[in-house]
């Protein structure tokens, strides 16, 4: 019969446990603190490099846009606030502000062609024409920067993503999975019609008849009746651009 482990056993155990748990917290701490001091040091050296690029990193979107991605990998949000340091150094802060006011002002100038759904490609178009004296470009990874700032207003600004293309949705409508493969399937030429969703998505007539009506009660659809094959077409300006679809002589009803 095996013996069982006196008290003095089990308080050694007990002993090397208690010494095993204090020499894995020193080893954590001191990662802990090791970290630390290297984030200090990359946070030290960004600083350095921001005020020595300052000047590209306020004119150059692609040089913007890299700079922003230093940051994210030491912790800094250079947007997080208009006062401090960065906004102090760079003014990119304001910049982002004044970007986001614009872009509010293009989804709200472009609302009634396109129900409050613009494309990002369109948006940095509209908003190039609108920015022509400014001397910073805008890219569209500085409008997507501003946007995830207006979250701050509710409801109301979402980057959505169909394929490859990004839309920027305006308005609180909620899109289900029905509209965004409608929205993805018109891509190629700016329309559908009933019996292209029918057969592209192997759906019921009842089914993309729905989804269709719904989009169109939302003001993202626009309808053309005035074919020769007497087939509807269901137009969305924020996949076929404002700009190109206002242009045109065809009759929407």
């Amino acid at each position: 019969m095996r013996r069982r482990p006196g008290i003095g056993g089990l308080q050694n155990a007990a002993a090397a446990r208690d010494q095993y748990r204090q020499l894995g917290e020193n080893v954590a701490k001191l990662r802990t603190d090791l970290m630390k001091e290297q984030l200090d040091t990359f946070r030290s050296q960004l600083e350095d490099f921001a005020r020595k690029h300052k000047n590209d990193i306020r004119k150059n979107p692609a040089f913007r846009s890299q700079f922003h991605e230093m940051c994210s990998k030491v912790g800094v949000d250079p947007l997080a606030s208009n006062k401090g340091f960065w906004a102090e150094l760079l003014g990119i802060g304001d910049f982002y502000y004044e970007l986001g006011v614009q872009i509010v002002d293009v989804c709200l100038a472009t609302r009634p062609l396109n129900g409050g759904l613009i494309s990002l490609e369109e948006l940095c178009k509209l908003l190039g024409q609108r920015r022509k004296g400014a001397r910073e470009a805008v890219s569209q990874d500085d409008c997507l920067r501003a946007i995830s700032k207006l979250k701050v207003l509710g409801n109301g600004f979402e980057v959505i993503s169909l394929g490859k293309k990004k839309l920027i949705r305006s308005v609180p409508t909620e899109l289900n999975k029905d509209h965004n493969e409608i929205l993805e399937l018109a891509q190629g030429q700016g329309f559908v019609t009933v019996d292209e969703v029918q057969r592209r998505l192997c759906w019921s007539s009842g089914r993309a008849t729905d989804a269709l009506e719904t989009l169109l009660e939302e003001g993202l659809a626009m309808i053309d009746d005035g074919h020769m094959d007497g087939r509807r077409r269901y137009w969305f300006p924020c996949i076929s651009s404002v700009s190109s679809y206002t242009g045109t002589s065809t009759d929407t009803s």
